[in-house]
């Protein structure tokens, strides 16, 4: 970024320069961004005038056709968006003013559609192997929890909940202990499980599978079945989804439903309780023929029986192993 020129809108003189250069104009005029360089969409982040225009290029990024130049930068905008001075805090600048709009019906489609660009720049940093840690290290997901705890369903809240979100499994999705323990600190799976409440269905899909990316862990698993409230709340959203499915079949929810439901079943304590938690409709044919397309989600679905009823078996054994003395 040392490169780039003082300002997007001044143009550069051949001559060399005898007097001290102009200031920055700090309100550019309008200017059509549709072919600007990626370097200067950031630029223009800094400046109120141009800074929405900027958000929508820039989220949309990885979708325009570019100069081999400007491909380049893209596979790198996390990098520089993390490293170019002010921006991330423009980022989270443009996040926290609609803060006070969360728990009002009023939030409109437009202010929504300019945060969830703001948001789509935030996935991407979470993203990026290089940006990732610093990113979770600095603790940038916590201004996104503020979307997550919001119960209001309509379309401008269920965007920023889904995006939100989008931010969130973009950090789970490599597997990284560090990532889960910063999240498990931070107490994400209460937000997910509202978000697995209120949500539509892509927002039920992906909290879902962030919840699966944690029991994944072995800190996770224990986190989410060490204590009887957290494992009962996160058993009742897996069944109240399951339930719900019946209205709106969705086999990449009933994917990650499965996967949970597998994952708490080899706690040895979860899976007691899952013996009398498990939903029936598990077996309903409706259910798991659709799983059928897919063999890895169906071993999966098969196992998870299999651990129930041995984990049943091994506990009547238990109990008759022990007669009572008299």
């Amino acid at each position: 970024m040392a490169n780039l020129p003082d300002s997007l809108f001044g143009e550069s003189s051949s001559a060399e320069p005898t007097t001290a250069p102009e200031p920055v104009i700090s309100h550019p005029p309008h200017t059509d961004l549709s072919n600007v360089s990626v370097h200067e969409l950031i630029l223009a982040l800094n400046h109120a005038h141009t800074r929405e225009r900027a958000l929508q290029l820039l989220s949309q990024c990885r979708f325009f056709v570019f100069s081999l130049q400007n491909r380049s930068m893209c596979d790198n905008l996390a990098v520089l968006i993390w490293h170019s001075f002010g921006t991330m805090f423009t980022l989270l600048k443009e996040i926290m003013e609609v803060y006070h709009l969360l728990s009002k019906p009023d939030l409109t489609e437009k202010a929504s559609t300019r945060v969830c660009h703001a948001l789509a720049l935030l996935q991407c940093v979470a993203s990026h192997p290089e940006t990732r840690m610093p990113f979770m290290k600095a603790k940038i997901p916590l201004y996104l929890y503020p979307f997550l705890n919001t119960t209001i369903k309509e379309k401008p809240h269920e965007y920023l909940r889904l995006t939100s979100l989008g931010v969130i499994g973009a950090l789970v999705k490599v597997d990284d202990k560090e990532v889960i323990y910063f999240l498990l600190k931070t107490e994400i799976v209460p937000y997910c499980l509202r978000c697995m409440d209120v949500g539509k269905g892509l927002s039920k899909t992906v909290a879902t599978f962030i919840v699966q990316k944690i029991l994944m862990n072995e800190e996770g698993l224990r986190y989410c079945c060490i204590i009887a409230d957290r494992f009962f709340a996160i058993t009742r959203a897996l069944e109240t989804m399951m339930e719900r499915l019946s209205e709106e079949p969705s086999q990449r929810l009933l994917k990650h439903i499965v996967r949970c439901y597998l994952k708490l079943s080899e706690s040895p304590r979860a899976c007691l309780g899952l013996g009398r938690l498990l939903p029936r409709m598990l077996n309903d044919s409706a259910f798991t023929d659709l799983l059928r397309d897919d063999p890895t989600v169906m071993s999966s679905f098969k196992q998870l029986l299999r651990n129930v009823h041995e984990n049943r078996l091994r506990d009547n054994e238990s109990k008759q192993g022990n007669p009572k003395t008299g």
